[in-house]
């Protein structure tokens, strides 16, 4: 084959990789939850996202608290946490331009099967925790300001408890690894469902009570101010933004499942 054929031929074959590097328009920071990582769900949705915009979705995932202070800072492009409360303060604080609501599911009380508090009998979240406290049953809390730990805060004030140790364990970890020391103690936990459906260590933990409209876990996404960092990617963070929330990002949500389970449900439906 002539010169010129080879170099045609060869630039024919690169055409795709070409293609493809051309629409690689670059990338963002997303600081987000353990849950929402260690679930699978950003493994399912991101790829989608990518290929429909072109833009890589790399998450830096921490505890709400953690995902917070990171956005602060100006190191994270966009956000994706579940507490409400700080997400409308955050806006609020002039950290960011707007927030909206994404997805939901719930969180759960999990525990040894045996069930030394007996919570599978109790009719409210804040029964279940009373029984907790006064069993002094042991309970293994993240204790990291993460949005699960948030919201557990919230659900002993509302018993009137203030847990204490010995029984209460404050682990300053994320969800799994709590799920790994409950598991190994023997403790009560609460969890959101997604990373309890998703968690594969659960030895003799098992799922005790559900169902309590308190438990109810709303995810959003965040904007950053780009008065406060300018330096961001604000143009390429608001595609996700809007994809989160668009008809194609929540069915991608939508239809995300483990064990044939769908863990996260869009606030579209």
């Amino acid at each position: 084959m002539p010169k010129a054929g080879l170099i045609l031929a060869a630039l024919a074959l690169m055409g795709p990789s070409l293609n493809a590097a051309a629409q690689n328009i670059g990338h963002i920071t997303l600081a987000s939850t353990t849950s929402t990582e260690n679930s699978g769900l950003f493994g399912a949705i991101i790829p989608a996202f990518t290929e429909a915009t072109g833009i890589e979705v790399r998450v830096v995932a921490v505890g709400t608290g953690q995902a917070f202070e990171i956005a602060r800072r100006g190191d994270a492009d966009s956000l994706l946490v579940h507490d409400t409360e700080g997400e409308t303060r955050f806006v609020a604080d002039g950290h960011g331009t707007e927030r909206a609501d994404v997805m939901y599911n719930d969180y759960v009380l999990v525990g040894p099967a045996g069930d030394p508090a007996a919570i599978a009998d109790a009719e409210t979240a804040a029964e279940a925790f009373a029984l907790i406290a006064a069993a002094e049953a042991p309970f293994a809390s993240r204790g990291d300001d993460s949005g699960t730990h948030r919201a557990e805060q919230r659900r002993w004030e509302a018993a009137g408890i203030a847990p204490a140790s010995p029984w209460y364990r404050e682990l300053g970890s994320g969800m799994g690894a709590t799920l790994n020391t409950a598991a190994a103690m023997d403790a009560y936990a609460m969890t959101d469902r997604a990373t309890w459906v998703a968690f594969d260590n659960r030895q003799g933990l098992a799922l005790l009570f559900e169902g309590d409209e308190t438990l109810f876990n709303q995810y959003g996404s965040v904007r950053i101010s780009p008065e406060r960092h300018p330096h961001l990617k604000h143009d390429l963070a608001a595609q996700w933004h809007e994809w989160l929330l668009s008809e194609a990002g929540q069915q991608a949500i939508a239809d995300f499942r483990v064990d044939g389970q769908q863990l996260f449900f869009p606030n579209a439906e």
